[in-house]
């Protein structure tokens, strides 16, 4: 069973004037419209079985609103292929209580983005989630490193990760972007003996410009040394297939992958099997 464990979609309404602004911020183009349904025709392409989707709360107020649209969605995730994690956001008052109840809606999961949402990893406020996932067992998934639409900011560094593992209980934590997005280097240095995983999500190969921004060496992502080096120091039990659906093509990001030198069973992990045991599926 192929699992895309980082994926995004829009409601069909918003979902053109959310790529149109994302991609302008970004200089990269979208790999389907953004819709649930331009997801599920990604996935029969690429025969993807699962996707993961990952919404994330810009705004405090948007917390239960989204939660709640994400269990709908999981609700017909045997007919859909979708699965839907819930949001989170630092600042939202009632993180405590909304977490119990994102767990009581069958969600298994949350999504945080430390840059969108303006609060470091190890800020107190993050840290007190993760803690509480954690007691509930909820995984966590975080955009880590940098990111391309807010050039220069990181807030989820590696150094940051680190420090933040130190203060919390368990947690079933997943690193986004093979641990930090163009903070590889410091990936290997600081995370690998720690209790998380990693995704592939928009880390492997090329970006897709949408413009004449980017020079051709800033397109270049993660090759196959770069990428082969993570996966050994984590060890492909760690490593979770995700293609950051919109913005990488599922398809492309799967073939990527399985040209490397990987045996049978760890490329059986890596694209499914990790992802179906944190699951529970």
């Amino acid at each position: 069973m192929v699992i895309d464990f980082h994926t995004h979609t829009f409601p069909p309404k918003i979902a053109a004037s959310t790529l149109e602004k994302l991609s302008a911020a970004s200089h990269t183009l979208p790999f389907t419209d953004g819709t649930p349904d331009g997801l599920r025709a990604s996935m029969a392409e690429s025969g993807v079985e699962l996707s993961v989707v990952l919404p994330v709360a810009t705004a405090p107020r948007q917390v239960e609103h989204i939660n709640d649209s994400s269990a709908a969605i999981s609700e017909r995730s045997q007919e859909t292929g979708l699965l839907s994690f819930g949001c989170m956001h630092p600042d939202y008052e009632g993180w405590h209580d909304e977490l119990a109840r994102i767990k009581s809606l069958g969600l298994g999961g949350i999504k945080l983005h430390p840059v969108y949402q303006g609060v470091d990893f190890d800020d107190p406020r993050t840290l007190r989630i993760l803690d509480r996932a954690g007691e509930l067992g909820l995984i966590v998934v975080t955009h880590a490193g940098l990111d391309v639409g807010f050039p220069g900011v990181v807030r989820c560094s590696p150094e940051m990760v680190a420090n933040a593992v130190r203060q919390v209980g368990p947690l079933k934590l997943v690193l986004a972007h093979m641990g930090g997005w163009r903070c590889w280097d410091r990936v290997l240095e600081l995370l690998p003996e720690l209790p998380v995983y990693i995704d592939t999500s928009f880390s492997t190969g090329r970006m897709t410009p949408a413009d004449s921004h980017y020079s051709e060496e800033e397109l270049q992502l993660l090759d196959g040394g770069g990428f082969m080096e993570l996966v050994r120091a984590f060890g492909p039990s760690r490593v979770l297939f995700g293609s950051d659906s919109p913005w990488s093509s599922q398809s492309e990001s799967l073939d990527w992958i399985r040209a490397r030198p990987l045996a049978g069973d760890e490329l059986h992990m890596m694209l499914g099997g990790n992802a179906a045991g944190l699951l529970g599926l």
